[in-house]
């Protein structure tokens, strides 16, 4: 039976063990979903997959914000980020909050009614475009600010490991663009999307994992210390990517106008890195800027290269999809509300 995943085998909700396992029995409680594909594919890396869970779990599904805003926000970046999986999957948790026409309205491209909802879209696809300012005043309150912006950014990790690492398809053929797949599955995820969660329950999850300073727009709530261990695990010594490729990349992304790059972009990396630097340096712009042009032949060209293995892939495409977060999040930081 053909599967979402693309490069790396998964680890299995019956093989899972110590925090792999953890974040799956959360995944079953908090999202009601007792296999989700986004996080079973980052399964190879335990310290990405934690952190990554505990980003979008303290973001998006705890807290007092409205989950119905969340989702709108969640979609807008995914709709922008062009990664069709987190559309349809978000479309779908649209109709687990109850709100059906809403769900439907965004999932043909028109503009929600309620003109908070519409802010909260146009708010959420423009983040990218943030990065040649001048960027959006943010259409929420001080109060809702560490929720909508963790969700934010959130999805701009999420989406960018999404196209890199699975199909364009959840269920198959495609089924979940049928209205009436949409409807039923949101109303199977309902109960848990309206019972909500606990916020910090994730915390314990990142202990012992790198971290770093909380980021001020996250309030003091636990997201931001999810944001600290997920920029940590993405930035630490386990990326299978020299010093000097690191740099390139990131000088790459600080030159990027939040748009997505012309055929033929990203540039390759330079000759003057090291040939075993090349692929990985290459996949790991291609996160950042442009993910869903990740082909089988530069997965290839870097395993051939680097002799890694599934950990060290998922590690290489999060380093490139945190450097893109980060120039976001610097965009985004002086219009949310003090």
């Amino acid at each position: 039976m053909p599967t979402p995943f693309r490069y790396v085998v998964p680890v299995t909700r019956e093989a899972a063990s110590g925090p792999v396992a953890e974040v799956y029995g959360q995944m079953a409680r908090d999202f009601g979903l007792a296999r989700m594909p986004l996080f079973m594919t980052l399964s190879p890396a335990p310290d990405v997959l934690v952190a990554a869970w505990a980003a979008l779990r303290e973001s998006l599904l705890a807290g007092t914000a409205s989950r119905t805003g969340k989702e709108v926000v969640a979609t807008g970046v995914s709709l922008a980020n062009r990664c069709p999986f987190c559309v349809d999957a978000h479309t779908v948790l649209l109709h687990a909050t109850g709100d059906h026409g809403l769900a439907e309205t965004i999932a043909r491209g028109e503009t929600p009614g309620s003109p908070e909802h519409a802010r909260l879209l146009a708010w959420a696809q423009a983040t990218s475009g943030a990065v040649a300012g001048p960027a959006a005043p943010a259409p929420f309150p001080p109060g809702g600010a560490a929720e909508y912006v963790g969700t934010a950014l959130a999805f701009h990790f999420v989406n960018r490991m999404v196209s890199a690492l699975l199909t364009d398809d959840f269920l198959p053929g495609g089924l979940q663009r049928s209205r009436l797949v949409r409807r039923v599955g949101g109303r199977a995820m309902s109960r848990a999307v309206r019972r909500g969660a606990v916020a910090g329950d994730a915390l314990p999850l990142l202990e012992g994992l790198p971290t770093g300073p909380e980021p001020g727009w996250a309030e003091g709530t636990p997201i931001g210390r999810a944001f600290a261990a997920l920029r940590g695990v993405a930035l630490s010594d386990e990326v299978p990517l020299g010093e000097e490729a690191m740099w390139h990349v990131a000088g790459e992304v600080a030159r990027w106008d939040g748009g997505h790059p012309p055929l033929g972009r990203p540039a390759a990396p330079p000759d003057a890195l090291p040939p075993a630097d090349r692929p990985a340096a290459r996949l790991a712009l291609l996160a950042a800027l442009a993910p869903y042009r990740i082909t089988d032949a530069d997965v290839a060209a870097w395993r051939d290269a680097a002799r890694g293995d599934d950990a060290d892939l998922v590690r290489l495409l999060a380093f490139g999809a945190v450097t893109a977060v980060d120039r976001i999040e610097a965009a985004l930081a002086p219009t949310v509300p003090a």
